[in-house]
């Protein structure tokens, strides 16, 4: 009998026989192609969330776009369907439907095969986003049903599917002069998480293919809502990066780049707001890589070597800059073809080719430092703006070292900051309060034991017009900025954070919610982990106390109060108009009481929306902000509310 020995630390154990006996050939299972893909869908669609369901229309739509790409296709119409399945047809060539030398039609092993294309060497696709044989089948495994439709030879093929499985054989519906394929499947709800295809998403996905694909027609169909639109882009990238800043102060006019080198082509645009926040979007073969890669590092790269080179040559005393002191405020998109893409995964989020790096920094650096030299008064206004970003860089480094150490942190807040006695981040809450005279009040209503309260004196400088250097000089923003104790913008540190609770505390006035809407900016803008981990909130001071019998009731809204007076009838009504009015009492028992309180959690469902909301409402286009207030004031019910 053999035997053998595993040493674990102080004792050896003995395997025997009867143990291997477990573990022998008949425990290894063999899985057929799309058995394996529904038994782990995530390792090839990335997970069966809302990311992954889309991933299924995303697999039909770039086998779409290929064809685009190879010339063979105008036109492309995705249907969303009311019993939630979804249709995706093009006018390409049609997926071939001759015997395969399998013995079976091309189409049901392009369909049941994993690793069966026609895109693995570069005869039928010069560029393709499809590279491994697996989207097709993929989709059709993780279908509860799925149809597909050919018009190819003069003919109109027809078969269907379930879970993987062909249900009918292919056959022939009739005969026509058109050509293209259309597919038709319905998200499996045994794999799925949700099932529910979401229109916000796709529109926004196609859009970005039709502005990537200039000339391309997309149309759009909501069956459920009785919806349709439809994207064809002309201007192609340059229209994209319009639409991406249309709401942004711009600084210059956008730089176009298009070269190529390897057989890989390169097209970029970029353009510089007036903002903080970077956002560049980067295709490959119609691919949208969310996760970047090598050709963001190399698009990027080459950018700062241009203008370091250019700075070098025309500015006295120029001191290099970083990448960091670039990026803010950059927009840019990337729109490559390359041959033979390789991408991190089956979900093709992130590109590895080392050498698309090489081209398209090397692209990048030419055309920058050649515009550069060509228009000196916008190359000297871009340089003067990176210059101040380095400087508001290092004064946030400064900050942030500051707010590191614990002393200087509570010596920079005499009288300000009335803090609480623990010392542990997940019980503790940080009230900023609206004025003076309702932080006094709020210091003696709070539970010392949990609740800090900063008092904030009037209306708190606007970071979204303001510099990083301005701001750092505000009171206000640095008492915010040392109470909460992580630091701000790129140097911020979730995990300093002093309190898991931090609370917006206003007056219920229009001033009250111009300095919410100027915290909330802040925080945005500078501190937006702590919106994305929950930890920020609104408080709810009532807006009435109605007292009738010796009985007191806080009223929270006018339909409240007409309701609870239709209720009392004749009562005393009190109109709070700001937190000030209120004794500590009051004040604890209707808004700081976590037994009786109410708040009301920041999130950010869409962080695009919110940044192109944040700069109409808070930026410097007076126009979009007039249009936008046009456009909602007979929204407004009551404007002191």
């Amino acid at each position: 009998m053999m035997s053998f020995f595993v040493n674990t630390g102080n004792m050896e154990t003995l395997k025997t026989d009867s143990i291997e006996s477990e573990y022998s050939a008949a425990s290894i299972e063999v899985l057929d192609d799309l058995d394996a893909v529904r038994k782990r869908p995530g390792m090839y669609i990335g997970n069966v969330g809302i990311r992954g369901l889309h991933h299924l229309l995303w697999e039909i739509v770039d086998n779409s776009i290929d064809e685009y790409l190879a010339g063979y296709c105008k036109s492309i119409k995705v249907v969303l369907h009311k019993d939630g399945s979804a249709t995706v047809e093009d006018d390409g060539r049609g997926i071939p439907t001759e015997m395969h030398p399998s013995g079976k039609p091309a189409i049901e092993v392009v369909m049941t095969k994993l690793h069966a294309g026609g895109k693995f060497n570069r005869k039928v696709y010069k560029v393709s986003g499809g590279l491994h044989g697996v989207g097709l089948s993929v989709v059709n495994a993780l279908s509860e049903e799925l149809e597909v439709w050919v018009k190819r030879g003069g003919k109109i093929f027809y078969q269907k599917y379930s879970r993987g499985k062909p249900v009918t054989e292919l056959k022939i519906l009739g005969e026509t002069n058109e050509r293209g394929t259309k597919i038709r499947f319905k998200p499996d709800s045994e794999i799925f998480e949700t099932v529910e295809l979401r229109y916000d998403i796709i529109s926004l996905r196609l859009k970005e293919l039709a502005y990537i694909n200039k000339g391309l027609r997309i149309v759009l169909e909501d069956e459920r809502v009785g919806k349709i639109e439809e994207y064809k882009f002309d201007d192609g990238i340059l229209g994209l990066i319009n639409a991406m800043n249309k709401n942004k102060t711009v600084i210059n006019e956008p730089i176009y780049i298009l070269g190529s080198k390897n057989d890989v082509e390169v097209e970029i645009v970029l353009q510089f707001a007036d903002s903080e926040v970077e956002n560049v979007l980067a295709f490959v073969n119609s691919i949208n890589t969310v996760e970047g890669g090598t050709h963001v590092v190399g698009f990027k790269t080459g950018l700062t070597r241009a203008i370091n080179e250019y700075g070098r040559k025309n500015l006295k005393k120029f001191e290099p800059l970083t990448g960091l002191d670039i990026k803010e405020g950059l927009t840019a998109v990337l729109n490559l073809k390359v041959p033979e893409p390789q991408f991190e995964g089956q979900t093709k989020s992130k590109l590895t080719n080392s050498d698309v790096k090489t081209v398209v920094e090397s692209i990048t650096y030419s055309s920058i430092l050649e515009w550069l030299e060509r228009h000196p008064k916008e190359s000297e206004v871009l340089i003067e703006r990176f210059i101040m970003n380095k400087k508001a860089r290092e004064a946030a480094k400064r900050a942030r070292e500051l707010v590191k150490r614990k002393n200087e942190l509570i010596s920079t807040l005499p009288g300000k900051l009335a803090d609480c006695s623990s010392k542990n981040p997940e019980e503790k809450e940080l009230f900023i309060v609206e004025g003076e005279s309702a932080g006094g009040s709020a210091k003696q209503a709070r539970d010392r034991r949990f609740q800090a309260i900063l008092p904030i004196r009037g209306k708190i400088i606007n970071v979204e017009k303001a510099g990083m250097i301005k701001m750092l000089k505000n009171d206000e923003i640095k008492a915010i900025i040392s109470a909460i104790g992580a630091g701000i913008g790129k140097d911020f540190d979730i995990k300093r954070v002093r309190y898991k609770k931090i609370i917006l505390m206003t007056d219920a006035d229009i001033d009250g919610a111009h300095i919410r809407t100027l915290l909330l900016t802040f925080f945005y803008r500078y501190m937006r982990p702590i919106i994305e981990a929950g930890y920020l909130y609104i408080a709810q001071p009532p807006l009435y106390r109605v007292t009738k019998n010796k009985k007191t009731y806080y009223v929270y809204s006018e339909s409240e109060l007409a309701n609870l007076l239709e209720k009392l009838g004749d009562a005393e009504v009190q109109r709070y108009k700001g937190l000030g009015e209120m004794n500590p009492e009051q004040l604890w028992e209707t808004t700081m009481n976590p037994q009786n309180r109410m708040l009301i959690q920041v999130t950010i469902e869409d962080a695009k929306k919110a940044d192109e909301l944040f700069s109409i409402l808070m930026g410097e286009d007076v126009e979009s902000r007039r249009n936008f207030i046009i456009a909602y004031s007979k929204e407004v019910k009551n404007l002191d509310v």
